[in-house]
């Protein structure tokens, strides 16, 4: 109605709240000739949305053979020596649908990704239009059932060799979602920096042979080492523990929280001014052990050990329990 009304496109952009050039490509892209000039028709866009939306729609991989093998060669790993002769990688395990294997069991490492076949298309066949395909489109290819101009057991020349896909919301979940913005290791007392004042623990979590567990907490003036004690819960089976269950291990957040408190409410108010510690999971009950203990806990930025320089020095003590790891030199004192 506002291109009929002599609308120019940014007015149009303006007045429907778009980009001038989604517009101009919607003018350009449902101009109908039939008049002998091209005038949008809103009847035509219409009918051209209508057939674009209709499914089942035949893969593209399917309908050019082509393209097909282009995208095979290159995912499955496949190179050719200058005389045309394939060099195949060593032959993968027999794909089963489980989840994604050992790296040891990975196909040929040559094999190229869904992203890097898409952008070398352009380069290959700049003037031919059919030869082209997204990374998406290679994907839904390998995972979605319908789909299948793929081989599904190209899954395992992926780069995660996933055999089924990441779920979406899995992909926007923060990293580190329980770290807050005041418990950052720039929201720590000043005097922490100095070493003057004890009572600034730093802490981190040791994990050994078959997943046995130790944490550790060093105050950084005094260096006075605690050990916390992290048994396995009932019910701990080694290689056996059911995928998503619950945190047996020892160090799941509820329960290093319960034993970083019961370590820590052994010392004086004086004694336990705050907690560094690095951005580990098992910290995740933060808030819970501050309000048990009155100790607030910061943590490091990503990737700087150095902020946790005591705790992390202090490792070449041999660590105490039956469980924990050694190190193989002078022991330290245990907690509890």
């Amino acid at each position: 109605m506002l291109k009929a009304q002599g609308k120019g496109v940014r007015e149009i952009a303006r007045a429907i709240g778009r980009d001038p050039g989604t517009v101009s490509r919607e003018l350009r892209r449902n101009a109908a000739t039939r008049g002998g000039k091209l005038d949008y028709r809103a009847s035509v866009a219409q009918w051209k949305a209508d057939m674009a939306a209709k499914r089942p729609k035949t893969a593209k991989l399917v309908a050019n053979p082509r393209l097909h093998a282009y995208v095979h060669e290159r995912l499955s790993g496949q190179i050719k020596t200058p005389d045309g002769k394939v060099v195949r990688g060593p032959e993968p395990p027999r794909f089963t649908g489980n989840n994604k294997p050992h790296r040891k069991h990975r196909a040929w490492s040559s094999a190229w990704s869904p992203e890097q076949i898409s952008n070398r298309l352009k380069v290959d066949f700049p003037d031919d239009e059919s030869m082209r395909i997204s990374h998406e489109a290679i994907y839904q290819s390998l995972y979605i059932k319908g789909r299948g101009a793929l081989k599904r057991e190209l899954v395992w020349c992926l780069r995660t060799g996933r055999a089924l896909r990441a779920p979406r919301e899995r992909s926007r979940r923060k990293t580190w979602a329980h770290v807050t913005p005041e418990t950052l290791i720039s929201e720590r007392p000043a005097e922490a920096e100095d070493r003057a004042v004890p009572g600034y623990w730093e802490g981190d979590l040791l994990i050994g042979l078959e997943r046995s567990a130790i944490g550790t907490v060093v105050d950084r003036t005094t260096k006075f080492t605690m050990l916390v004690h992290l048994p396995r819960e009932e019910g701990y089976r080694h290689k056996e523990t059911p995928k998503n269950g619950p945190a047996l291990a020892g160090y799941g957040a509820l329960t290093m929280k319960n034993a970083l408190a019961t370590t820590m409410s052994t010392l004086p108010a004086q004694l336990a001014r705050s907690l560094t510690w690095d951005r580990g999971k098992e910290m995740s009950a933060h808030a819970k052990f501050t309000v048990e203990t009155g100790i607030p806990v910061f943590f490091a930025d990503p990737n700087s050990p150095w902020q946790r320089g005591t705790n992390e020095n202090t490792y070449w003590y041999k660590m105490a329990g039956p469980e924990a790891p050694s190190t193989g030199v002078a022991p330290v004192r245990a907690a509890g």
